[in-house]
């Protein structure tokens, strides 16, 4: 894969680094080129995306690039929560 840009969602799984046995997906800010590293691996800068594809965590991670795919968007679960409306009665004061 050629260098990250921000706003590229990605799939990281074992192949980009044996700590991702449960893949996840990220949505780069951006990759981390002052930190030298190994040759064919990056550091980069993203948010951690869940089944809807709302950020939930921002992460620095430590990659091999040649096991990052990206993707479109993230594969919708079919257990990907909604988020319903939230009905308010009257508060009592005092």
């Amino acid at each position: 894969m050629a260098r990250m840009r921000a706003g590229d969602v990605v799939l990281l799984t074992t192949a980009a680094s044996v700590q991702f046995l449960r893949p996840i997906f990220v949505r780069v800010i951006r990759e981390l080129p002052e930190r030298h590293t190994y040759d064919g691996w990056v550091w980069i800068e993203g948010y951690e995306l869940n089944a809807a594809g709302d950020a939930v965590a921002r992460r620095e991670l430590y990659v091999m690039r040649g096991g990052v795919r990206c993707q479109a968007q993230p594969i919708a679960s079919t257990k990907a929560t909604r988020r319903r409306p939230v009905r308010r009665g009257p508060v009592r004061v005092g």
